[in-house]
């Protein structure tokens, strides 16, 4: 199966998300070792944590993702833009906002209009980028059409579908969450201007959900699977890992047989080619055959 990207172009489709409010430090700088290990795109993370992290993925290449206003975006604009400057001045390179949901509910555009300019503007004016929450399982698809034209209009860097934890009361007294779904990834796509990218959040769990999003035009994603997905996407989409690994295993396995026999202890499986030790050669050619075609040193045994 050809995959459309890179795996390492996959990963930095990923802002590795660190957000459940009973997370502790220790777990919080388990995640940043994580997004390190698989070079995201970012860790997402809440304000007071912008410092520990930013200094955990120092000079690897991940940036620092922080929430404000997190998760029901009903601060002040001016708390919302405090907020946002401070936590660039933290260390953040990226600001994902929530929107004042009920003003958009209830059609107060000029008011949200302004409170996305107000942050945008003094995200960018400090050389970081916006990502706007919609919050998607509180709106109708009007709202949603809307918030992307006002986005685009104002030139955000990304709008995001959710933030992961907007729970919608049911009749029954229950909560449910859809968190990004198709519908809502299709809708935001044909109503965001092309430099405006889309960013899925909420219940993308597996490989399988990051690609359909792909397809549907998504260029990053929130997700506490990170490792999960993209060992998913290494097993499947990257061959070469696959072959030197079984070509490890198989020479291993080869190894403790020349080693534990004394006529082929001898052999110098490195000298193929020399004439004077057909056993070797005879040995080595066996190997390779074996693992594939990976020499001992290719499958990092010498």
């Amino acid at each position: 199966m050809e995959l459309p990207v890179t795996v390492p172009e996959l990963a930095k489709m990923i802002d590795h998300s660190l957000l459940h409010p009973t997370m502790t430090d220790v777990q919080i700088a388990d995640g940043c070792r994580q997004a390190r290990k698989y070079e995201v795109a970012t860790v997402c993370v809440k304000p007071y944590a912008i410092v520990m992290a930013r200094d955990l993925v120092a000079s690897s290449g991940v940036g620092v993702c922080a929430v404000i206003a997190f998760p029901h975006g009903n601060s002040s604009v001016a708390i919302k833009v405090k907020e946002a400057e401070a936590a660039v001045q933290d260390g953040s390179t990226e600001i994902d906002a929530v929107i004042n949901v009920g003003k958009a509910l209830g059609g107060d555009w000029t008011y949200v209009r302004d409170e996305i300019r107000a942050i945008n503007q003094a995200v960018v004016g400090q050389g970081a980028i916006l990502k706007v929450i919609f919050e998607n399982d509180y709106l109708a698809d009007a709202h949603i059409v809307r918030l992307c034209e006002i986005c685009s209009e104002i030139c955000v860097a990304f709008v995001k579908s959710s933030t992961g934890y907007g729970f919608v009361k049911q009749p029954d007294g229950s909560y449910n969450y859809k968190g990004a779904t198709e519908h809502h990834l299709r809708l935001m796509r044909k109503h965001c201007a092309p430099s405006v990218q889309i960013k899925a959040a909420g219940g993308v769990r597996t490989l399988d959900d990051l690609l359909r999003f792909q397809a549907l035009g998504v260029s990053r994603i929130g997700a506490t699977a990170t490792q999960a997905i993209l060992d998913e996407a290494i097993r499947r989409f990257n061959p070469h890992s696959q072959r030197q690994a079984s070509a490890s295993y198989k020479l291993l396995q080869l190894r403790r047989l020349r080693l534990s026999t004394p006529a082929l202890a001898t052999a110098n499986p490195t000298k193929s080619h020399d004439s004077r030790s057909p056993l070797s050669s005879n040995w080595y050619t066996h190997a390779r055959s074996f693992a594939g075609g990976c020499t001992e040193s290719e499958a990092g045994l010498y």
